[in-house]
């Protein structure tokens, strides 16, 4: 029996509110913007922390070489199991139209007087290095405590979060599955729990 099978608990989420918090507080204010856009990649295309740190920025042949891919072809992720689906080329992420408009401003807001050149990372230090994994786990702690968050989560929850929001809006876990980019759907199966919220908007019609 592989992990996948044996792990019966459903992955710990956000809940909406605690969604719709974060992406507020980090939002609002110009010098947090780098940081939305790194959680907006994470809810929007399921990302993790390493796969995040890794992304550059892609000069698309345009004026400014500042547009933004609806596809990104992930260099760096997590290599898990074989056949089909552990190749490189399923390792495409779709990025959703909330989160490719933000990475457009991101973008601009950063490479306004220069263009980048092949190999810039997308999120940089402020010493204009890569940004670390450490950063990332620093800057999410540090914004979950911004937002009021009553519980502090790691960075690895937004994944789980967007993957458990894709199998509740569509019912269909093999969307879910390409979402994730699980080889095996065994893996995927953990997605396929209602939430506590799921369950309480379906009690809300019963008699009683």
């Amino acid at each position: 029996m592989s992990y996948a099978e044996r792990t019966k608990r459903p992955p710990k989420t956000l809940t909406d509110r605690e969604v719709a918090q974060i992406l507020k507080t980090t939002g609002e204010a110009k010098a947090g913007f780098r940081d939305h856009v790194i959680i907006s990649l994470a809810l929007g295309c399921a990302l993790r922390e390493s796969e995040i740190v890794a992304l550059d920025v892609i000069p698309d042949g345009s004026d400014d070489g500042l547009k933004p891919k609806r596809i990104i072809q992930l260099r760096t992720f997590k290599r898990a199991g074989r056949g089909e689906g552990s190749e490189a080329s399923f390792q495409r992420v779709h990025v959703p139209d909330a989160t490719y408009y933000k990475l457009q401003k991101y973008l601009k807001s950063q490479w306004r007087d220069r263009r980048p050149s092949e190999g810039t990372p997308l999120f940089m230090s402020r010493q204009g290095g890569r940004i670390s994994g450490r950063m990332v786990r620093k800057m999410w702690h540090k914004w979950q405590v911004r937002a009021g968050f009553e519980h502090r989560y790691p960075f690895h929850t937004l994944r789980h979060t967007s993957i458990s929001k894709l199998r509740a809006s569509t019912g269909d876990i093999r969307l879910a599955q390409r979402l994730a980019r699980h080889v095996n759907i065994a893996t995927t199966a953990r997605y396929d729990h209602p939430s506590d919220e799921e369950l309480a908007r379906a009690v809300k019609g019963l008699p009683g």
